[in-house]
């Protein structure tokens, strides 16, 4: 069956197709009952049994095949094939069996009853046959096999009477059936083939309009397609949902006019806005080109209305609810030109309010740009963390928010940092009175996270006419005013001062010279002796760098070095003078050693180590004559990390020196924390050493505090006889270093010093033998 099926046309067609044999029994009955008639009239005019035999048969055979009709014709239709093709069998077996009685009519008439001589029944049987075959195309095309059955049943016992009656002319007439039974059959078969490319176009297009319906009433958007003559003739679903109507129908034949009205009586559009839209719309349907329109109801929604030419005289009009685009997009919006902790413009927000402002107005006009930023705020961040400094921020910002007004603009620039602009400004009284009440109003103490916080800032301001400046030159000139403010000890603000800007020009122009000067060897390395107390000769020396500019002489390294961390190039410095101090150390005798500070920034990466391996193997000296003196604040920076770097230059046998010992909060805990070998107290506490008793104590508890971990002690800033005296006599460290012992020499002074015992030496060592009262 299923080799069988694969013959057959698609199952969807197949059972309309056997539908079709059952369905008009009533022209069937008429048929029936008049071929009935009409054998019993030839009966009645020959009175021929063989003729009531057939009417007989014609009876039975009828009702039969009305009954099965009938059956089929109460029953739903089949659902599959196999059932389709059940009916189809009971409709050839009913219908095979009328096509033989109406052949036996024939046969009879023709051949068995032709010794009557009566042409009558002869002409009535194939009359009747012949008007029977007509209608076989018309009946049966569902089934090709009923087709054939029946023109065989009917035609061939014509074709064998005559020629059964022998003579060469009824031969011939009997011959002549066979095209007659392919005529018939070509008939039906390209009925069967029209009513079957028919149908299947139907179903084609009836699941491409289910298709196009799907996909039209599925759509995101409405869709409207406008007639020639301009009211819709087709809508979807979401069209009608968008227009507040129960259906798609209830658009068709209406106009865009009548559309946008409707929305303006229900209040969602203002008939301005309906009469924007219907020009924008009629004239992008009359110029074939896309148009879009965004309109705003009253309600908070937002439409987009988009129009374009369709074929065949067809307009399009979409129209979707955007409000969550629009919505997103003012987001966008609002976070692309606010910041996102204050709410306040952001930096590129507020020059851009800036510039509008400037262009508009009297350019005669003079205007003020103050810039703020909070003192000490890493700090805060550094020791509360940033979840604080944050609310902290966002304080301050509260508080300059209040001052923002028409012709004020407050912006959070970054960080920090705040601006402020005032639009129109009277004189230089009036932005100063403003500054300060801003400044008044700052200060005070917040609560931030349980947390009481002092708000502290500083700031620079300056005053400019409109037409003679511009923002970025403002921002400028006001950094410069803020950077003076920090300089005179923070918690105030200044107004640029022309001053201001050619110290900062001469700043920018001494780092591009410092730069030049590291990049081509530039610099040079002097050293300051450190003299051991027992022995008063120079033990070991501080390498120090020294800058000598063509144009402006010797520049101190307390301007040079905090420009040189300032660039990012201090850990350059660094190793420049490591491999100067180690290659003269290595020509210096074998007592003399050497100390080299190196940066917080060198401790932030293990290249540190390899810099001092490198320079001691290309110098050739001894591990154990260099010193490397770490800071505080490298320490503060990272103690793991710093500590790890430390033990590993320790490995190398380099020896460590804490500089500027007790001028840090925690420093008594590096003792016992790192690998120290040395530490170097601050010149702080030797000042009043000869006056205060209580300075002269501490530099006596540091020695004894050191000396029972190992670790020897240098004191820094010995300036006077009287000061060595008191350290040899009570406080005994192990080495001083100062400008006692002269300015810092050379690498060949140090070479020719290294063996000299210095003059004062036999005055302390007859201090030392006197009896103490």
């Amino acid at each position: 069956m299923n080799l069988r099926r694969k013959n057959e046309i698609p199952v969807d067609v197949y059972i309309p197709f056997v539908e079709t044999l059952f369905r008009d029994g009533f022209t069937l009955s008429i048929g029936l009952v008049a071929q009935t008639l009409l054998v019993i009239l030839v009966y009645w005019k020959t009175m021929d049994l063989a003729y009531l035999l057939v009417a007989a048969g014609l009876i039975i055979v009828g009702t039969l095949r009305l009954r099965n009709i009938r059956k089929y014709g109460r029953l739903p239709s089949p659902t599959t094939w196999e059932e389709a093709h059940d009916r189809e069998n009971d409709y050839i077996i009913f219908g095979s069996m009328h096509g033989f009685m109406l052949g036996a009519f024939c046969f009879v008439s023709i051949y068995l009853a032709n010794d009557s001589h009566d042409n009558y029944a002869e002409i009535a049987s194939v009359c009747v046959t012949l008007a029977s075959v007509t209608s076989i195309a018309g009946r049966n095309y569902g089934s090709p096999r009923m087709v054939m059955i029946f023109i065989i049943t009917t035609t061939w016992p014509i074709s064998l009477g005559f020629i059964l009656r022998g003579d060469i002319y009824h031969i011939i007439l009997g011959l002549m059936s066979a095209p007659f039974l392919f005529a018939i059959k070509r008939f039906a078969d390209i009925v069967r083939e029209v009513l079957f490319t028919a149908l299947s176009e139907e179903k084609k297009a009836n699941r491409i309009a289910q298709r196009f319906n799907r996909a039209l009433n599925t759509m995101s958007h409405g869709l409207v397609m406008l007639g020639p003559d301009g009211r819709v003739a087709v809508a979807n679903a979401e069209a009608a949902h968008l227009m507040s109507l129960k259906s798609a129908d209830a658009l068709l034949g209406r106009s865009i006019h009548g559309l946008l009205m409707r929305g303006a009586a229900g209040g969602m559009l203002a008939p301005k806005d309906c009469r924007y839209i219907e020009a924008q719309l009629t004239r992008a349907l009359r110029e074939g080109r896309d148009r879009k329109v965004l309109v705003s109801l009253t309600n908070g929604q937002h439409y987009e209305f988009s129009a374009r030419e369709g074929s065949q005289e067809l307009g399009v009009v979409t129209f979707e609810d955007v409000t969550a685009r629009v919505e997103a997009e003012d987001k966008i919006r609002f976070m692309a030109r606010y910041d996102s902790l204050t709410g306040l413009p952001n930096r590129a927000y507020f020059h851009e309010l800036v510039v509008e402002a400037m262009a508009s107005g009297d350019p005669e006009r003079l205007c003020g740009l103050v810039v703020l930023d909070l003192d000490d705020f890493k700090s805060v961040n550094d020791t509360l963390g940033h979840p604080v400094g944050d609310g902290l921020i966002y304080a301050v910002a509260e508080r300059l928010a209040a001052v923002a007004g028409p012709g004020i603009t407050v912006s959070r620039f970054g960080g920090d940092e705040f601006m402020i602009f005032f639009e129109r400004v009277e004189d230089e009284s009036h932005l100063t009175g403003q500054i300060d009440e801003i400044f008044v109003d700052l200060q005070g103490e917040v609560d931030v996270a349980g947390h009481g916080l002092r708000i502290q800032a500083s700031g620079g301001a300056v005053l400019s006419r409109v037409k003679d400046t511009d923002v970025d030159a403002m921002i400028v000139k006001a950094d410069l005013a803020l950077y003076k403010a920090k300089e005179l000890g923070k918690n105030g603000w200044r107004l640029f001062e022309a001053s201001m800007d050619a110290a900062f020009r001469s700043r920018q122009l001494m780092k591009a010279d410092l730069r030049s000067a590291v990049e081509n060897n530039e610099l040079r390395v002097v050293y300051q002796p450190i003299v051991a107390m027992s022995t008063m000769r120079i033990a070991s020396c501080e390498a120090l760098c020294r800058w000598d500019h063509p144009d402006l002489g010797p520049i101190s390294p307390g301007i040079f070095i905090p420009l040189a961390e300032e660039m990012g190039i201090i850990s350059d410095i660094s190793t420049f003078v490591l491999h100067a101090a180690c290659t003269e150390c290595a020509k210096w005798p074998a007592q003399t050693s050497v100390s080299v500070n190196l940066s917080a920034k060198d401790f932030r990466n293990r290249d540190v180590i390899q810099k001092v391996r490198d320079a001691l193997a290309e110098s050739g000296l001894s591990a154990g004559r260099l010193e490397i003196e770490v800071t505080e604040t490298a320490l503060l920076d990272d103690k793991s990390l710093t500590r790890q770097y430390i033990e590993e230059l320790k490995r190398l046998g380099v020896r460590i020196a804490l500089d500027d010992f007790g001028t840090g909060y925690s420093s008594l805990s590096y003792l016992h924390k790192l690998p120290l070998d040395k530490i170097k107290i601050d010149r702080s506490f030797l000042i009043d050493v000869t006056q205060n008793s209580r300075s002269l104590e501490l530099l006596k508890g540091i020695v004894n505090l050191s000396r029972p971990l190992g670790l020897s002690v240098t004191v820094e800033g010995v300036e006077t006889f009287e000061q060595l005296k008191i350290l040899a006599l009570q406080v005994k460290p192990d080495l001083v270093q100062g400008f006692l012992f002269g300015s810092a020499l050379s690498a060949s002074g140090i070479e020719t010093m290294s063996s000299t015992v210095w003059p004062f030496a036999k005055e302390i060592q007859t201090a030392r033998k006197a009896p103490r009262r």
